[in-house]
């Protein structure tokens, strides 16, 4: 991932990072459709990443300029969206240090609540809050005929509706995995996984480990 980006591309396709970052707006806008829902964001917004999150990119003719800053895998930060007052001095500080100018991001960053524009948005905070969430009840609440329902959330976030509501799933075992000690049959239990194996292949599939890796990170 580069540091700096000038992009005029209309879309950038589905993809996944490795590494937790934060992606400053320097110049123009753009849609952010992926794990933390769907974004809008403009010059002097900033969205936080974390580690193995995946989404896709919708650029306005314009396109954008971008400040992209990894994260040390140390760093303690909350993912999600705001905006800084003086864009300006973190790029100042980027240019010589960017462990100093993630600090300074973090420290003056004002987040903000996600907007919900339509019910694609509305399914995948949903999901987010409740990944055991019933598709099919939902459904029937909204009135949504179900193959509508997946055809129209893909068309915004790439990913079916089960696909995203299993890839939330995931990344709260992960979490949990990294940051209690609760047993892994425990965790996988109260998420709704079939069986402690089922949330292992889960957590491999999508950070390329088995959650005993993760565990034994911590210590």
């Amino acid at each position: 991932m580069r540091k700096w980006q000038r992009i005029n591309t209309s879309q950038l396709g589905r993809h996944v990072h490795k590494c937790a970052y934060a992606a400053l707006v320097l110049s123009g806008s753009y849609e952010e459709a992926g794990d933390l829902g769907h974004l809008h964001v403009q010059a002097g917004d900033v969205i936080i990443h974390d580690r193995f999150e995946g989404h896709l990119n919708h650029f306005a003719a314009s396109g954008a300029v971008i400040l992209n800053l990894v994260f040390a895998t140390d760093r303690v930060f909350q993912p999600g969206i705001g905006n800084v007052a003086d864009p300006d001095s973190i790029v100042r500080i980027a240019e010589n240090n960017d462990d100093e100018a993630a600090t300074l991001l973090i420290a003056s960053m004002q987040q903000r609540e996600r907007g919900c524009t339509d019910w694609p948005d509305q399914l995948a905070n949903t999901l987010i809050q409740d990944p055991s969430l019933s598709l099919s009840s939902w459904s029937e609440v909204t009135g949504i005929a179900p193959w509508t329902l997946s055809r129209g959330f893909a068309q915004v976030f790439g990913i079916s509706p089960r696909a995203f509501r299993a890839r939330t799933r995931t990344r709260l075992a992960w979490k949990a995995i990294l940051r209690s000690q609760e047993p892994l049959a425990g965790i996988a239990a109260s998420l709704g996984f079939a069986d402690q194996s089922h949330m292992s292949r889960s957590v491999k599939g999508m950070t390329g480990q088995r959650p005993q890796f993760w565990r034994h990170s911590c210590k």
